[in-house]
């Protein structure tokens, strides 16, 4: 019972003794202690069994720069997520701006355009054919109107039936078909319909 407790005892110093800070004040003055430093000293946390000592002051640095690093990074992630978000969001408000210039041409030329002939693409429901292409859909709306309107211009089309983005497009070219209702068809790329 005696080596059990002179046991307990010598692990209580030991744990007492173990976590000794030396403080350096700015003059250069050195004390130890059994609390923490204050944040004007130079701090070192001495182990007195294993003699090792731990820079605090160096430690403390270094987390809070890590701290700070993950901290901007997770706002630099936070920031191009909502430009990601953001430019979806302008995206679909310029596909919605073309499309209803499109009715609008349809609706002042009712003789030259069957009424479903250029349904506006629904940015959230959008066909098989049209869903690759989803990062150009203003394009896509605006290429269409342009699409039917020169077919219309050559004089071999009387009025428009469908105008639709075709299975030929390329994502940096592309191509639209054109039903007229006299049965001629035109296929136009995206630069033939572009201004010189």
């Amino acid at each position: 019972m005696r080596k059990l407790f002179c046991l307990l005892t010598l692990c209580l110093a030991a744990e007492s003794w173990a976590g000794v800070y030396k403080c350096t004040d700015a003059s250069g003055h050195t004390n130890y202690q059994s609390s923490p430093c204050n944040e004007e000293h130079k701090a070192e946390q001495v182990n007195t069994i294993t003699g090792g000592k731990v820079d605090l002051t160096a430690s403390e640095r270094l987390q809070a720069e890590e701290a700070e690093r993950k901290k901007q990074q997770s706002l630099q992630e936070q920031a191009e997520q909502q430009a990601k978000l953001d430019a979806i969001v302008q995206r679909k408000q310029d596909a919605k701006a073309q499309a209803e210039l499109t009715q609008a041409l349809i609706k002042q030329n009712p003789l030259q355009f069957s009424a479903f002939a250029i349904p506006p693409y629904d940015p959230e429901k959008l066909p098989a054919q049209v869903k690759p292409f989803e990062s150009r859909l203003p394009d896509v709306e605006k290429f269409r109107r342009l699409a039917a309107q020169k077919a219309l211009s050559s004089g071999e089309c009387q009025r428009v039936e469908a105008d639709e983005l075709t299975a030929k497009s390329k994502l940096e070219q592309l191509v639209f078909l054109i039903n007229c209702s006299s049965g001629k068809t035109f296929t136009f790329t995206e630069s033939e319909l572009s201004p010189p």
